[in-house]
């Protein structure tokens, strides 16, 4: 509800504010477009790089769900179509009877293999050239604070 309170956006905050929705909107979309060549959506990749930087190339679903910021069921939900794509297993955890393990399979790996140069190639061309010249390390500043911001005010917690 707003309040007669609220502190209205002015003008060029509104202007950020839309520019930021419609950039981030249509880069997802464009990158995800590039990856169903590979057969995985943009959140499918996600989730594949996070078990391919791991040594053992699993994590427990908490941790899993925490690096992608989505909810545990909506992890769920995802791992689900990977599991059913042979791209990810689930492992039991021996130490916890309530834990489990996403884990990379080798069909993940190629897929991943073969998907990230399509992935890299995309965010190069849709996002860091069209930045031309901006100060990165600042945008990633912004940004970052902006995703504590949220976690402080109650959202999914991230490694940041």
């Amino acid at each position: 509800m707003i309040t007669a309170t609220a502190l209205w956006l002015d003008e060029q905050e509104l202007e950020v504010w839309q520019a930021f929705l419609r950039a981030s909107i249509r880069l997802m979309e464009r990158l995800d477009a590039e990856l169903a060549g590979h057969g995985i959506s943009l959140a499918d990749y996600e989730i594949l790089v996070h078990l391919a930087s791991e040594p053992s190339g699993e994590l427990r679903m908490t941790e899993l769900a925490a690096r992608t910021l989505v909810s545990r069921s909506g992890l769920t939900r995802r791992l689900d179509r990977l599991v059913d794509s042979g791209l990810v297993a689930r492992r039991s955890c021996p130490t916890d009877r309530r834990g489990v393990f996403a884990v990379l399979t080798e069909t993940g790996r190629l897929r991943l293999d073969a998907a990230a140069p399509t992935h890299v190639e995309g965010v190069r061309r849709h996002f860091v050239s069209q930045l031309d010249g901006q100060d990165l390390h600042a945008l990633a500043a912004s940004l970052d604070a902006v995703v504590r911001s949220s976690v402080a005010a109650g959202g999914p917690a991230s490694h940041i």
